[in-house]
């Protein structure tokens, strides 16, 4: 459905402005339809992002601070969302050897059970909301890249 008719909204000021709004509204699409893929796993598409950071960077440690320049969504509370995993036993934080104010976070067996269960959903879901064929995705992801310059 075009955008005009999804916000009922009958013209935009620009072309820019209106790439604008439908990047802005196409991402809350996308996170809404994650959030449904997440739910019946307990994970919000946040506490799944931090989990894919610390399964990327397994078995090596690595910080909040670290998480969190790696978020997709700067605005994130990284610390408050590695506790939640580590209550669901998603995670671990243990003081660093070296740093006593430095705190190290992992992945545990049972975070990484939870994504490669994931996974193929993934997959199917990436592919299903996207609805492009390869080389239109190939295009999309470049004019992404061009547009972060």
């Amino acid at each position: 459905m075009r955008l005009e008719e999804e916000i009922k909204q009958k013209n935009f000021k620009s072309e820019y402005n209106k790439v604008v709004v439908n990047i802005l509204y196409t991402q809350s699409y996308i996170v809404t339809r994650q959030g449904k893929l997440f739910k019946p796993h307990g994970l919000s598409p946040e506490q799944y992002n931090v989990l894919r950071i610390l399964r990327g960077h397994h078995p090596e440690p690595i910080t909040v601070s670290s998480i969190q320049d790696r978020m997709l969504n700067k605005m994130s509370n990284a610390s408050r969302l590695v506790e939640k995993l580590k209550q669901k036993g998603l995670a671990e934080r243990k003081e660093c050897p070296s740093d006593r104010r430095q705190v190290d976070i992992t992945i545990t067996p049972k975070g990484r059970q939870l994504l490669d269960q994931l996974d193929g959903d993934i997959q199917k879901f990436n592919h299903e909301v996207i609805g492009l064929d390869n080389e239109e995705v190939v295009v999309l992801n470049s004019l992404l890249d061009k547009l972060r310059g």
